[in-house]
């Protein structure tokens, strides 16, 4: 049976010990979505996804990069982590900017968090840069999409 790797026997919160795994090539890739009204959408796309704040897609790659490095500072249990690369794609669908982050390290631990994490701050800037125009835009199906290395892959 499965149990929470996060929660010792005394139900306290634990970072896992992972000093006895194996250093493995490790990715994992996590998507989400940016939603918003078509009115707005179509203002995004008139003007190339930029704003006077600057590029809306360029920002929240940069941020979502940042996010990724920053991930064991946000997230308690996580451990720090030597990444090998980080890959932001933000791509306009119909009234939608679809975001999908991967992320690559050779460790003892996986990177699923820090794909997530990724997402999720790219999606939050999107959101912060593009309010202005309207409170209606909703972030939206921030999952992973795929992890290998470790002792389970994945792929939705």
């Amino acid at each position: 049976m499965n149990k929470l790797s996060h929660i010792n026997e005394q139900g306290e919160a634990t970072m896992v010990d992972v000093s006895d795994k194996k250093v493995t090539a490790r990715t994992a890739t996590a998507s989400g979505e940016v939603f918003f009204p078509k009115e707005v959408f179509e203002t995004l796309r008139s003007n190339q996804f930029s704003n006077k704040k600057g590029s809306i897609i360029q920002t929240a790659v940069i941020a979502g990069i940042q996010a990724v490095k920053k991930t064991a500072d946000l997230i308690p249990l996580c451990h720090q982590l030597a990444l090998s690369k980080v890959h932001i794609d933000i791509q306009p669908k119909e009234n939608t900017l679809k975001i999908y982050c991967t992320v690559k390290c050779t460790e003892r631990t996986g990177v699923e968090m820090e794909a997530l994490t990724g997402v999720s701050i790219s999606a939050l800037t999107i959101y912060d840069m593009c309010k202005a125009l309207s409170h209606d835009i909703k972030i939206a199906n921030i999952q992973l999409e795929q992890k290998s290395g470790g002792k389970s892959d994945f792929n939705r």
